[in-house]
């Protein structure tokens, strides 16, 4: 797990985990540069518009909620481990 959480392209992913990482990394730190063709890769990998359309949902949402837990200022949950921590 850690490995995907401190560098996703190093990691041990499928080819779609691969393209949905990518899709994800831009619509996160680029998301008014996303054109059609940010699409292909996903569909290249047999993803459907609904699996796109979901896909983009869950990303958008961990993008939105983890804004308003830092304009909050939101502490993370003690109970929680670092992703280095995990089994």
């Amino acid at each position: 797990m850690g490995l995907i959480a401190s560098d996703w392209r190093e990691a041990p992913l499928s080819a779609v985990d691969l393209a949905l990482c990518a899709y994800a990394e831009k619509l996160t730190l680029s998301p008014t540069e996303m054109t059609e063709a940010d699409l292909a890769p996903l569909r290249e990998q047999g993803l459907d518009d609904r699996a796109i359309h979901d896909a983009t949902q869950v990303i958008s949402y961990f993008n939105y909620i983890n804004r308003i837990a830092d304009a909050l200022g939101v502490e993370p949950e003690t109970f929680i481990r670092e992703w280095e921590q995990l089994p």
